[in-house]
C-alpha cells in the first residue's frame, strides 16, 4: 500500500482565523493548524484520488478564508474607528 504525505504552508495576516475556519475540514486525510505567522495543513493518506479531492478543496477553502478573515478584520477596524470617533462627537 502506497502512503502519501506532505505538507502545505501558507503565509496570512490573520493565521489564527484562517485555522479556525478551516477547522472543521479536520477530518482523517488532512490536518490544519495556526503556526506563528501563516497556517501549516499536513496531508497523510493512501487513496490518492482522495487526496487530491481534499487538496483540491483544502485550497479553495483556504482562498475563502484568507479572504472572510481579512474582510471581517478590516470591517471590525472600521467600526473601532467610527466608534471611538462617535464617542468624541458626544463629548
Amino acid at each position: 500500500m502506497i502512503r502519501v504525505r506532505g505538507v502545505i504552508e501558507t503565509q496570512h495576516n490573520h493565521p489564527a482565523c484562517v485555522a479556525a475556519a478551516l477547522e472543521p475540514d479536520n477530518l482523517t486525510l488532512i490536518r490544519t493548524v495556526a503556526t506563528g505567522e501563516g497556517v501549516r495543513a499536513e496531508v497523510d493518506g493512501t487513496r490518492l484520488r482522495s487526496i487530491i479531492a481534499t487538496v483540491d478543496d483544502y485550497l479553495m477553502n483556504l482562498a475563502i478564508a484568507d479572504e472572510v478573515c481579512n474582510a471581517g478584520m478590516r470591517q471590525r477596524k472600521g467600526q473601532e474607528v467610527n466608534s471611538g470617533s462617535k464617542g468624541m462627537k458626544n463629548l
